[in-house]
């Protein structure tokens, strides 16, 4: 039984090569903290009734931070892979960042044209949010795997050894 792994050597060379490992690495943490403060005050906004404003401007750095880590991750997987997105070995965690896009991309649309109401604008992030969180497992579950591929597994496979 063949052990499936990430990267080739040669894209694990790539990845430890290009800068965009760093900013990938720089970015997540960084969106999932902003996520976090996001998250805490469109609760408060939905159970007080306060802090709409903050709430409001907490989303839309969110969904720039997505945008960023996102168009930075196409990049990367260009880098790795020699295609922007939708990888072998990411495919299915593209696939589901699209959906994530989409639903945060709704939610500015709809605060741009005032579609919806306060509250249907916040529960449209959370779904944004919902989706953010089960993509961020994806990527985090690869990392560990990533981690866990061995060296002489790696090479046993690029030579063929099954």
């Amino acid at each position: 039984m063949a052990i499936e792994t990430l990267y080739t050597p040669e894209q694990k060379r790539r990845r430890d090569a290009s800068r965009w490992t760093i900013v990938q690495a720089v970015l997540a943490p960084f969106q999932f903290l902003v996520f976090i403060i996001s998250l805490a005050l469109i609760i408060r906004f939905l159970t007080t009734g306060n802090g709409e404003t903050a709430a409001t401007i907490s989303i839309i750095l969110k969904t720039a931070t997505l945008y960023a880590i996102m168009v930075t991750g196409a990049v990367w997987e260009k880098d790795v892979f020699g295609q922007y997105l939708f990888a072998r070995a990411f495919f299915w965690e593209d696939v589901f960042s699209m959906l994530v896009l989409a639903l945060h991309t709704a939610y500015l649309g709809a605060l741009a044209f005032g579609i919806g109401g306060d509250i249907a604008k916040m529960q449209l992030a959370l779904a944004a949010y919902a989706a953010y969180v089960v993509n961020a497992g994806q990527f985090v579950w690869k990392l560990r795997l990533a981690r866990l591929q061995s060296p002489t597994t790696a090479a046993l496979e690029a030579g063929g050894v099954q």
